[in-house]
C-alpha cells in the first residue's frame, strides 16, 4: 500500500464507483436547485436527475469551495499519517484553486513531517479526471510520491480537452458569451467548439452551424491529434450531459478508425461543470502530443 494519498475534487467528473474502488478521497462542490442545497456526490444517478431537471426548466447555481472547507479536508487526509497530492480544477477556471492553495499554507505548519502538494493541473472536468486516473494508476503500480508528481507535471499539458455545447444561453449566463451572441447563435443554430489551451482556460476553437457539424469538428480534432503519434493504448474519457447517442457516436467512430487505441469510457458530465454549460454538452479527453485548437 502506498504511503501517500492522491485526492481530488468532485469536478474531476470521475464516477463515484471509480473513486470508491481506488480509494480516492474527493472534496465535493455544492450546487443549489431553487432553494435546495446539494453536494456534488459524483453519482451517475444524481447527474442524470440534474440534467432531466434542467431540460424541464430547473436553474442551478454553483458555489466555490472556501478556504476553511479545504483546511478541514486537508487535515482529515494528513491525520492519516500519509503525504498528500491534491488535484483540483485549473487555477484559471475557479477561485477554489487559490482557496485550496491558501488552505494548504495554513495547514502545513501543523504537520511538519508530512508533505501536502497542491498541483495547478491546468485541466478541467474529465481532463482533470484523466490526470487523476493516470497518477493513481502509477501510484498503484508502486511509483513514489515524487515520481507521480513528476509524471503529472510533465504530462498534464498533453491532455486534450474538446467540447461542444448545445445551448449558448448557459454560456451567456456564465458570462462566456454576450446576450447578442447567444441570441444570434440560437437563431442561426451556431455551436461553439471549445478546447482548453496550455494556460488552462476555456477557449473557442471554432464556431459551426448545427450539432452534426460540432460533433464532426470534435472528431476532426481527435483525428488530427491521433495522427501525430503512435496512439496505441491511448485512453479516452468521453463525458456527456444527457446526450448519450452523440457520445456513443464519437466512441464508435474512434474505435473504427483507430482500433489500436485503449479503453474508451463513457460517463455523465459532472453537475458543477454541467450547470454552466447545460444539457447537450459533449466532451472528449485523451493524451496527445500537445494541445491545439484544431
Amino acid at each position: 500500500m502506498a504511503d501517500y494519498i492522491i485526492a481530488t475534487s468532485s469536478t474531476s467528473d470521475l464516477t463515484r464507483d471509480w473513486l470508491d474502488a481506488h480509494n480516492v478521497p474527493f472534496i465535493p462542490y455544492t450546487y443549489t436547485v431553487g432553494r435546495d442545497l446539494f453536494e456534488d456526490d459524483c453519482r451517475e444517478e444524481s447527474r442524470a436527475a440534474v440534467y432531466a431537471g434542467m431540460r424541464n426548466g430547473d436553474l442551478l447555481k454553483t458555489s466555490m469551495i472556501n478556504e476553511f472547507v479545504y483546511e478541514d479536508f486537508f487535515r482529515g487526509l494528513l491525520d492519516t499519517g500519509k503525504d498528500v497530492i491534491f488535484l483540483d480544477m485549473s487555477q484559471k477556471m475557479s477561485v477554489s484553486y487559490e482557496n485550496a492553495r491558501r488552505a494548504a499554507e495554513t495547514v502545513r505548519p501543523d504537520y511538519p513531517d508530512r508533505t501536502l502538494y497542491v498541483m495547478d493541473t491546468l485541466c478541467i472536468s474529465g481532463g482533470l479526471g484523466l490526470l487523476v486516473k493516470n497518477m493513481v494508476r502509477r501510484m498503484e503500480e508502486g511509483a513514489s510520491f515524487d515520481e507521480v508528481i513528476a509524471w503529472g507535471e510533465e504530462n498534464k499539458l498533453r491532455i486534450a480537452h474538446r467540447f461542444t455545447v448545445d445551448d449558448l444561453n448557459y454560456l451567456k449566463a456564465g458570462g462566456r458569451v454576450s446576450n447578442a451572441s447567444a441570441l444570434v447563435g440560437s437563431i442561426l443554430s451556431i455551436k461553439p467548439v471549445l478546447y482548453v489551451p496550455d494556460r488552462g482556460t476555456l477557449d473557442v476553437a471554432k464556431k459551426v452551424r448545427g450539432r452534426k457539424a460540432a460533433v464532426k469538428a470534435i472528431l476532426d480534432g481527435i483525428r488530427s491529434d491521433l495522427g501525430k503519434f503512435d496512439c496505441t493504448g491511448t485512453e479516452f474519457l468521453i463525458l456527456h450531459a444527457d446526450c448519450l447517442a452523440d457520445a456513443e457516436l464519437v466512441r464508435d467512430t474512434i474505435r473504427a478508425e483507430f482500433p489500436q487505441v485503449g479503453e474508451i469510457e463513457i460517463s455523465s458530465l459532472g453537475v458543477v461543470i454541467g450547470a454552466h454549460t447545460g444539457p447537450g454538452l459533449l466532451t472528449a479527453f485523451y493524451l496527445c502530443e500537445g494541445r491545439t485548437p484544431e
